[in-house]
């Protein structure tokens, strides 16, 4: 896989390259020869394709997870977000965590008849379902296929909980049906708050919406009946680990009434990816960042183990933890959780129409 060029960054990107697909059984570098040749384009356009979908849920048994089960319409994110840890995904598909990752998009059809035929499985336990396990379910491709709005209307139809997390304001256009999903107990949305500095946003999840809109998002989510909580997340040491206290009081005043955080994830190819970011934007505070990582990480960029992946460890982490959990109190927000969700009304989607055949 070659390069697109190393650029120190392309417009509305948040990754500076494509690095190798660890899966691909050759490898190519770009070797300067000497020869003129144009300058690599700083602009990529984004790309589309379809995928017929084979399954619906994906499931996980992980203790760190307050779900067991996933929804994901799409693969890829053009979000950007540099530090995505879904990122190392994007090479099962022979695509690059890079730049491939939020330019070359899979769109997943055939999801919503996948799901009901799963749904009216003899042995389906119904449990909330995670919209949004692995990218955004909610990012500007969801504008052209509606392939979420038309998955929340089934689970409404059959009265199946749900969960989801979104850093896009596009979740407003399907207000009036989370809010009906609400009145059943349904339905919690979380909005995803990284840092309250639109400057920092640009380049660090650059086609994500701008703090202020994500604050809107939460006002109107709450306003409207729908239950709706802060996920601070990721919290990065050394940039965004100041605002804690300024995002959780942001959030509390906007209407979120619960709360949860992320340490920074750098799983595979994030880690250099993330790095590299940090050298082309931050320069001046790279070392730093990346030092306090580590300290979080038991002296490496991750640490993958169930239990510290999500939290870190050593004085560091340990001090997020507590200013995090001041900062709740303060704000009385409550942890995020789904418990509460009304699972006892679920009705497979075929069961009325069945009794016509």
């Amino acid at each position: 896989m070659t390069s697109l060029g190393t650029p120190s960054s392309y417009k509305g990107r948040g990754a500076t390259y494509d690095p190798h697909n660890r899966f691909a059984p050759t490898r190519s570098e770009e070797e300067d020869d000497g020869w003129w040749r144009e300058e690599a384009s700083t602009t990529i356009a984004t790309e589309v394709r379809e995928e017929v979908s084979k399954s619906a849920l994906s499931w996980n048994r992980s203790p760190d997870l307050p779900f067991d089960r996933s929804l994901n319409p799409y693969r890829g994110c053009e979000h950007g977000c540099v530090y995505c840890y879904a990122r190392p995904s994007h090479a099962y598909w022979d695509l690059s965590p890079g730049l491939d990752f939020e330019t070359k998009l899979i769109a997943r059809s055939g999801l919503v008849e996948r799901l009901s035929e799963e749904l009216c499985h003899p042995n389906y336990v119904c449990r909330p379902i995670n919209l949004s396990g692995n990218t955004d379910c909610y990012q500007p491709l969801e504008a052209t296929y509606q392939t979420t709005r038309r998955l929340l209307e089934l689970l409404l139809e059959c009265r199946h909980p749900v969960t989801l997390v979104t850093k896009s304001t596009l979740v407003l256009r399907d207000l009036e049906l989370l809010a009906e999903m609400a009145e059943h107990r349904l339905v919690r949305v979380f909005v995803s708050l990284t840092s309250l500095d639109a400057n920092l946003k640009r380049t660090l999840e650059p086609r994500a919406a701008s703090p202020q809109a994500r604050l809107r998002a939460i006002r109107e989510l709450n306003t409207a009946g729908v239950p709706v909580g802060a996920l601070i997340s990721p919290v990065i040491p050394g940039l965004t680990d100041h605002e804690i206290e300024k995002l959780l009081e942001a959030a509390s005043r906007a209407g979120a009434r619960t709360a949860a955080w992320m340490l920074l994830r750098l799983p595979y190819e994030v880690a250099p990816l993330f790095e590299a970011w940090l050298e082309a934007h931050y320069p001046e505070r790279a070392a730093k960042v990346m030092s306090l990582m580590r300290q979080c990480r038991g002296g490496k960029a991750y640490d993958a183990k169930f239990g510290k992946r999500f939290r870190g460890e050593g004085v560091f982490a340990d001090l997020i933890a507590q200013r995090f959990a001041r900062a709740s109190r303060q704000w009385n927000m409550q942890d995020r959780t789904e418990q509460g969700l009304n699972t006892r009304d679920f009705r497979p989607p075929r069961a009325q129409q069945d009794l016509f055949i």
